[in-house]
């Protein structure tokens, strides 16, 4: 159950500086898939939790070099084995959206929840990500019930043009399916 502070306890908590305040009277009504590998498709490694807490060593990746300053977290991410780390309570408005429009309203990250997926635009995600996905997923929308899977969506659906993730071999029809169980 996540907590009234919006901690799930369930996830491995690891706190990212990179979140603020959400603007007042604010409903939460909004989750938005994304994907996220340091360097891009290697997996398990402790880059991404050191990019959203604020230490990334940026000269350690040729990759890394447009991320040098960057402040950007998610509330949690899903690693490849199912696990969930939270970086920012949900109550919070975390720095993973940017520029971003969902029906017709503007700052996704004002109003909505980011899980990052252990993954990349062209990868397959594995069975135990859409296991943990669909759990987190449930207990969301139990506490806040203004996200229903009308208001579920990808990174690529409110930042067109900008962003490609969760990407193509995501399966949203399988995701679906399991919320539906």
């Amino acid at each position: 159950m996540i907590d009234k502070f919006g901690i799930y306890p369930a996830a491995k908590q690891i706190r990212s500086p990179f979140y603020n305040e959400r603007p007042a009277d604010t409903q939460i009504s909004l989750l938005v898939i994304h994907c996220i590998s340091l360097p891009e498709g290697v997996y398990g490694g402790r880059a991404v939790e050191q990019l959203f807490s604020g230490c990334l060593d940026c000269s350690e990746d040729s990759g890394f070099a447009d991320l040098q300053g960057l402040e950007v977290s998610a509330h949690c991410v899903i690693r490849r084995d199912g696990q969930i780390e939270q970086y920012v309570p949900f109550v919070k408005r975390a720095w993973h959206a940017g520029v971003s429009c969902f029906a017709g309203i503007e700052g996704c990250n004002d109003y909505s929840i980011g899980i990052e997926l252990e993954g990349t635009d062209h990868s397959t995600y594995t069975n135990e990500q859409y296991l943990a996905l669909s759990a987190l997923t449930t207990q969301i929308q139990l506490r806040y019930p203004a996200i229903t899977t009308e208001r579920i969506t990808g990174h690529s659906d409110i930042a067109p043009g900008r962003k490609t993730d969760p990407g193509r071999q995501f399966d949203w029809a399988y995701y679906f399916r399991l919320l539906a169980d």
